[in-house]
């Protein structure tokens, strides 16, 4: 069974390698016509439209729908720092279009160098260059730029995908501080099963399944907060959170 499962977890992938492909270069022409030439903030609430699409598209293909619950907990001409727990690869294609409105993630300069896939990459983040200090102090002014143009900011306060056995790692300072800068909001969001889907000890597998992205009410900032204290807080809710429905 076990041999099986390996076989099988190989030809999804490779179906999962084409079908990316394919969708891709089905969505580059409308990301150059509507998205790409633009500018800000404009370039990104289209890309982010056309992203919608294609996940949309791409997901069920694959066989991994996505259901997401709490969108109506993003106000109407609000934005948001949104945090997101970090299991998988197949995170960010799933946070990035399920967030409603423009929104920019924070993500690794190298994936903006993958040919046609850059453009996109690129136009939907925030890079960084987690090697170079000048490139995270960059990236942290850009980051403020981006919720000054009306426009979420997605981060990952795990740093890294969690390979750990528990629901989430220790948060980072960077989300955190990034709100108390710019008095935005904190939308903590779980995501559920992407580890079942692209488990992190298997190169080259991913096995259908159903995911789920929850999104949960704005915490704001308030008067004496400080990184430390909201950081703590956001993540005993996340935490909590996750324990009560991962399946």
């Amino acid at each position: 069974m076990k041999f099986f499962k390996e076989i099988i977890g190989r030809i999804c992938a490779l179906w999962a390698a084409l079908a990316f492909v394919i969708t891709m270069l089905l969505i580059l022409l409308p990301f150059l016509l509507f998205s790409y030439f633009a500018e800000e903030p404009k370039k990104t609430n289209r890309w982010a439209t056309i992203a919608r699409i294609w996940m949309g598209t791409y997901l069920p293909l694959i066989g991994c729908p996505l259901k997401v619950r709490g969108r109506k907990n993003f106000v109407p001409g609000e934005t948001y720092v949104v945090v997101c727990n970090h299991n998988s690869f197949m995170d960010v294609p799933i946070s990035y279009p399920a967030i409603p409105g423009g929104n920019k993630t924070i993500a690794k300069i190298e994936m903006a160098k993958i040919p046609i896939f850059g453009l996109m990459y690129r136009t939907g983040s925030v890079l960084v260059d987690r090697k170079s200090e000048a490139s995270r102090k960059e990236s942290y002014l850009k980051m403020k730029k981006v919720l000054e143009m009306g426009l979420h900011m997605c981060l990952y306060p795990e740093g890294t995908r969690n390979l750990t056995d528990q629901p989430l790692k220790t948060f980072h300072d960077g989300a955190f501080r990034l709100a108390i800068d710019s008095g935005k909001a904190i939308i903590p969001s779980l995501i559920f099963n992407t580890r079942k889907v692209l488990p992190a000890s298997k190169p080259f597998f991913l096995l259908p399944h159903k995911m789920e992205m929850h999104f949960l009410p704005p915490i704001p900032v308030l008067p004496g907060d400080t990184t430390v204290s909201l950081k703590e807080k956001v993540h005993q809710i996340m935490y909590d959170y996750y324990v009560a429905n991962a399946k």
